[in-house]
């Protein structure tokens, strides 16, 4: 690294004369440079006699003159992370927000927010190195104007991608960036939108797959979309719907005492291409509340093919107290709650939203649930509890006469999963399950929220079904919630003690043995994979999941087969 950054730094100066000056928290650069012979001094900003300015990239407090200072010729080292940044602002673009992209978008450069693991890397392949963002874009316009253009599959992919990271870049104050707005905007206005679904995936190495993306980001960056989004309502069910003028005052809960952002239903949906206006106080608007539209949290960027478009979220900071927010693909709204707020009941008032079915355990009566459930209602919506919250499709609630039988059985499993996680009950912050028609790995997957198929969803909300037949998946899922680095031992047990809850859920909530909870844990399975495993000498690389798993059953089973 060492010549590299003597190498860069002396490719800078070129003729120049003036001094080469080093920020004040690059001291081990300085004493670099200093080493090879290159005349530095230590400043803590820039000054007029330099023709060199080497700096991190994170503060943005000199951002003018920077930009004023390479505009006129002087040279400039900059460099730093921007992924840490973007992990701690979750709903801020690292392209628009993190301080090195403030001084380097205007130079056609951005900092993005990923990482690389450290090792020698191979000088890239000539194809790679041709490709070029404005020639792939020029290719593909050709190609959506039907005047030929050869753009190979796998930069399409790179294109839609590196389009929609482009379009996180502000655009305004920069004519370059903002003619190329117009040239998007142009192109999807002729192309129109996809229709993609689950009867109708698209490749993501499609023309289709890169329109996805690139509609999704233009309307993120304040496009007006709402043309596509007619085009796009005559594929949905909620297109015979109409967002309601009149205010709508909900009260969400803004105290958070859990380690993590904690999403608050509102009980509305915003129709895809619209925009509501939210609005707070001005002591909520200093509490760093975000609105989420939308609950289908999964990218599938990196998906062979797309059910839908890869990402149909999106998060804005409600930093003042008037917001308008949109997304062209629609969702239910949310209020996201950072870790350590103590607000306590906040009214939110929003207009231009639809009501959506919403059930909360012990608040909503039957009356109301039935009235709700009714016609022109949003197309998703949600069962709660103070532990657990299902998000569902519309279609599947309406053949739920009365919730609570099911959300009070949801609480006991729930009250399970904590007693075995010695965890307090009630949770903190309440798990979530959202079907999606498609996800980004897996049959279902563990996080914040649990993701599964539209497949899983009578699974989550027959208790008929629960009660006879179990429901592995979730449970495991939630077991995987519950898991702790400092009593696993990855990778060996990573898909072994999440079944832990599995099995305590099935044998004291829904009185299904072990043995009939999953035919792994038969007991002629049971004794083979023992025997098989001693056999083989009882290696360490094959001890994971069912086999790991053997390991804590056979502990349970010296105690009575007790859970305690």
């Amino acid at each position: 690294m060492e010549p590299f950054l003597f190498n860069a730094v002396r490719w800078l100066t070129r003729d120049q004369r003036g001094n080469i000056g080093v920020d004040k928290s690059l001291k081990n650069l300085h004493s670099l440079l200093l080493d090879h012979g290159l005349n530095c001094c230590l400043e803590s900003h820039l000054t007029s006699d330099m023709s060199v300015y080497c700096c991190g990239a994170y503060s943005d407090q000199d951002a003018k003159k920077i930009q004023e200072f390479v505009a006129e010729g002087g040279g400039l080292l900059i460099g730093g992370q921007s992924w840490w940044w973007a992990s701690q602002n979750t709903g801020n673009s690292a392209l628009a927000g993190f301080p090195g992209n403030i001084i380097l978008n205007t130079f056609g450069l951005s900092i993005l927010p990923r990482t690389l693991s450290p090792g020698c890397f191979p000088v890239l392949p000539e194809e790679i190195r041709n490709y070029h963002f404005r020639r792939a874009l020029s290719k593909f316009q050709a190609l959506m104007n039907h005047k030929g253009g050869n753009l190979e599959k796998k930069d399409l992919v790179r294109l839609g991608v590196e389009a929609a990271g482009f379009l996180q870049i502000p655009a305004h104050g920069v004519p370059a960036y903002m003619s190329l707005h117009r040239l998007l905007r142009k192109m999807l206005r002729q192309a129109g939108l996809p229709a993609v679904s689950k009867k109708n995936p698209v490749s993501s190495n499609s023309c289709e797959a890169a329109i996805l993306h690139l509609a999704t980001e233009l309307a993120h960056s304040g496009t007006d979309c709402s043309q596509l989004a007619q085009d796009l309502g005559c594929q949905i069910c909620s297109s015979n719907l109409h967002p309601s003028e009149h205010p709508i005052t909900v009260e969400i809960n803004a105290t958070n005492s859990g380690n993590s952002d904690a999403w608050m239903s509102t009980g509305l949906y915003l129709l895809e291409g619209h925009s509501a206006e939210v609005s707070l106080s001005e002591v909520a608007a200093s509490a760093n509340l975000k609105v989420q539209i939308g609950c289908h949290t999964d990218d599938l960027s990196k998906a062979r093919k797309l059910c839908r478009a890869p990402v149909v979220t999106y998060q804005c900071c409600m930093d003042r107290t008037q917001r308008s927010v949109s997304c062209l693909w629609g969702g239910l709204l949310y209020i996201v709650v950072p870790k350590g707020c103590q607000l306590g009941p906040v009214s939110v008032t929003i207009r231009k939203a639809v009501p959506a079915p919403y059930y909360k355990l012990g608040k909503t009566s039957l009356e109301e649930w039935k009235s709700c459930i009714q016609d022109n209602v949003g197309p998703w919506g949600e069962l709660a509890t103070d532990n657990i919250i299902l998000t569902v499709p519309t279609e599947s609630l309406k053949a739920l006469e009365d919730p609570e039988p099911l959300l009070q059985f949801w609480d006991e499993m729930m009250q399970a999963i904590a007693r075995l996680a010695s965890q307090p009950f009630p949770f903190q912050r309440p798990e979530r399950i959202v079907a999606d028609v498609q996800i980004s790995a897996g049959w279902m997957h563990s996080g914040y929220p649990i993701m599964c198929h539209l497949e899983s969803v009578q699974e989550l909300i027959s208790l008929t079904a629960m009660k006879s037949e179990g429901l592995w998946g979730p449970i495991h899922e939630l077991g995987h919630n519950q898991q702790r680095h400092g009593w696993e031992f990855p990778p060996h047990t990573t898909e072994a003690t999440c079944n832990l809850w599995s099995v305590y859920v099935h044998e004291t909530v829904l009185g299904i043995p072990r043995a009939r909870a999953h035919p792994a844990l038969k007991p002629e399975e049971r004794e083979k994979r023992i025997k098989d495993h001693l056999q083989k000498g009882a290696p360490l690389c094959d001890w994971n999941v069912w086999t790991a798993l053997e390991t804590y059953l056979q502990v349970l089973s010296t105690n009575s087969e007790r859970w305690c």
